[in-house]
This record gives C-alpha cells, structure tokens and sequence, in this order.
C-alpha cells in the first residue's frame, strides 16, 4: 500500500524517511484551532487522526500518517507563537520549567477503515535562561516560531534543554517512531 505522511513538517519528513519506506507528503486539510475546554491530549489525539483523515478520499488506498503534537504548562497549551516577541514571552514563561509535549500518531488505512492511535508523551525541562540568551536563540533559531512554545529541540534548540524524559526520542520532534513502527507492522508493512 501507498504511505501518505500528511504533513510538510521537513522534520516530520525526516524522520519518516529513516525507515527506509518509499511514501509521499502532502499538506493535510485541518483547521488546528483546539476546541473549548479539550485538554491537550485530546486536542493532539483530534489533530493527528482529522489530518490522516483527511486525505482519504484523495489516497482511498493508503496507510496515512497524521501527527500533531501540543504543549502544556500550568494547564494552558502551547501554541506556535508566530512572531518573534510572542517567542520571546513563551520561553520566559517556560525558562526554568517543565513542559509536557504531547505527540499523538495516527494511522489510517483508507482501504480497511482502521485507525491506530498513539500519543507520546515527552516530559522537557528547559535551562533556566535570559531574557538575551532567548532572543540569541530565536534570532539564529528562525524556524522556532513555527514550534510549540518556539522549543525547537532540533539544532540550537537543544541548548534550551536541561532534561528531557521520554520513551522514544523521535516524539518532541513531532513523531512517535516507535509506536508508528508497530502500527505499520500491525499493518503488514514489514520494515526490517
């Protein structure tokens, strides 16, 4: 079967792409705005699964892979900030603290109907930093605006991090590889 990552992150390419497995990425169609009252788990859980939907009627036979991943502090989620000063206030507010980053996996088999469903959970305590040492970090780290709370862990990022607490490493950056591993094994696609 056809494997369609609905998503354009580079990351999220990446790190499909170490398993060796020819797919496609496309742009999913999801509106990410979380809904009233949805906590972060469920916000990323409805993220993962809309976006691998999405695309069924275009791919009918395909195993389609949709990831989100939200961020949570003091019970606020954490969005992408978008401008460099919104960045800014996001990592003061998060210096010195832990942040729990959700990363759900979905993956639909437009064929079948099935849906397998995941979410990784990465606990991340962030380097006590200064208000100089953050805009340093968002004026070489551009991208970070286009991350949860602009903790982009990837390249530069990883100087914000003091600890990071996970069961598979691949989750912060937006895709629980392991999970996604068994679910296309569960699946018949044979990686190994």
């Amino acid at each position: 079967m056809q494997i369609i990552l609905a998503s354009t992150s580079r990351y999220r390419q990446e790190i499909i792409s170490r398993l060796g497995l020819p797919f496609e990425a496309v742009a999913p169609v999801c509106d990410e705005t979380p809904l009233p009252g949805e906590t972060a788990l469920d916000t990323a859980v409805r993220l993962a699964r809309s976006k691998a939907q999405s695309l069924a009627t275009r791919y009918p036979a395909a195993l389609i892979i949709g990831s989100d991943q939200v961020a949570l502090l003091d019970g606020q989620q954490i969005g992408k900030p978008g401008s460099f000063e919104k960045g800014v206030a996001m990592l003061q507010w998060m210096s010195g603290r832990t942040v729990v980053f959700h990363s759900a996996l979905a993956l639909y088999n437009t064929a079948s109907g099935r849906l397998q469903e995941t979410v990784g959970i990465t606990r991340v305590t962030l380097r006590q930093l200064s208000e100089q040492q953050i805009r340093n970090y968002l004026t070489r780290e551009p991208d970070a605006l286009h991350c949860a709370g602009s903790a982009k862990s990837e390249g530069l990022g990883g100087a914000l991090l003091q600890k990071v607490e996970s069961d598979d490493p691949n989750a912060l950056i937006g895709v629980p590889l392991f999970d996604l591993i068994s679910m296309l094994n569960a699946e018949g696609v044979e990686i190994l």
